[in-house]
């Protein structure tokens, strides 16, 4: 065994720790965010998506992983909270698209700016080239993410497991 493969196992085994810890603080910190704006962090991360562009049910379901059923439910607790609404695509009658209301900026932005302080502090110690790699390696890492998750689904779950075990319940 070279020492090259084991500095790369090492390597890999860093940055996969790394990448834990970032996305576990910032899960937790998107669920601080949700709790003050009285949601959950799933409806916050699709309030995310929609903030940037106003997107179909589908389309939403397809950039979070999650089925459309479940994103149907999240449309209808953000209309609820007032932070979006459902409107006709006027490019396209049949298709209707989600799209945030004008107010979210200023509830939500405010709640984000520490966060983004401190992401671009860390960012400005990159070169350009050097920014471009961490874009290309996150985007492969979400795109990772996704099928995962769609992996995941796959499998049959606990749930599913107890309810062969027991169908009455």
């Amino acid at each position: 065994m070279s020492s090259k493969s084991k500095r790369r196992r090492e390597l890999e085994a860093a940055l996969n720790a790394a990448m834990r810890d970032v996305s576990g603080h910032g899960v937790l910190y998107s669920q601080a965010v949700a709790e003050r704006l009285g949601m959950n962090s799933t409806d916050l991360e699709c309030l995310d998506y929609i903030l940037r562009e106003p997107l179909t049910a589908g389309r939403l379901a397809e950039l979070t992983g999650l089925t459309t059923g479940a994103i149907t439910g999240v449309i209808d607790r953000l209309e609820r909270l007032g932070l979006a609404r459902r409107e006709r695509d006027v490019q396209d009658r049949r298709k209707t698209l989600v799209r945030v209301l004008p107010s979210v900026l200023d509830r939500v932005a405010p709640l984000f700016a520490p966060m983004e302080r401190s992401a671009k502090s860390v960012l400005s110690k990159y070169r350009d080239d050097e920014l471009a790699l961490l874009l290309d390696f996150l985007t492969r890492a979400r795109d990772a993410a996704l099928a995962a998750m769609s992996e995941l689904r796959a499998l049959p779950g606990e749930a599913s497991r107890a309810k062969r075990r027991n169908p009455k319940s």
